[in-house]
């Protein structure tokens, strides 16, 4: 039996991080979700986790820093970034340059982050 994909959200915006939690479980994925980059890092055991939604301003240590923080660390899980900032260039510039699956511009839609999804499950 195959192992249901967990898929973890880091966003510092409640209810961005219930709404992407309720469409995720209902298409059969596992999810946990974390309020900040210092609360995922506190998980410890990264390697369970099949694919990564981060936003990409938050307070403290921002998307693109724990993206970067974790690829430093050998632990490449697949990126999604999400962000309410369409004119941040430079930032969808890093996260791309980075490796990033996708850069997704809130609001977006549910196919839209589904089929990103699905594209960084196939790419692990």
């Amino acid at each position: 039996m195959a192992k249901t994909p967990l898929i973890s959200v880091v966003d510092d915006d409640e209810s961005v991080r219930e709404s992407l939690q309720s469409l995720l479980r209902s298409v059969g994925y596992a999810v946990k979700v974390f309020a900040s980059a210092q609360e995922f890092l506190e998980l410890n055991h990264w390697g369970d986790i099949n694919c990564l939604i981060l936003d990409v301003r938050m307070p403290g240590m921002t998307g693109i820093e724990l993206h970067r923080h974790l690829v430093e660390n050998h632990c490449e899980i697949p990126c999604i970034f999400i962000t309410a900032h369409a004119s941040d260039e430079e930032a969808r510039s890093q996260a791309l340059r980075g490796g990033a699956v996708d850069y997704l511009i809130k609001p977006f839609s549910e196919d839209a982050l589904l089929n990103a999804v699905r594209n960084a499950l196939s790419s692990k």
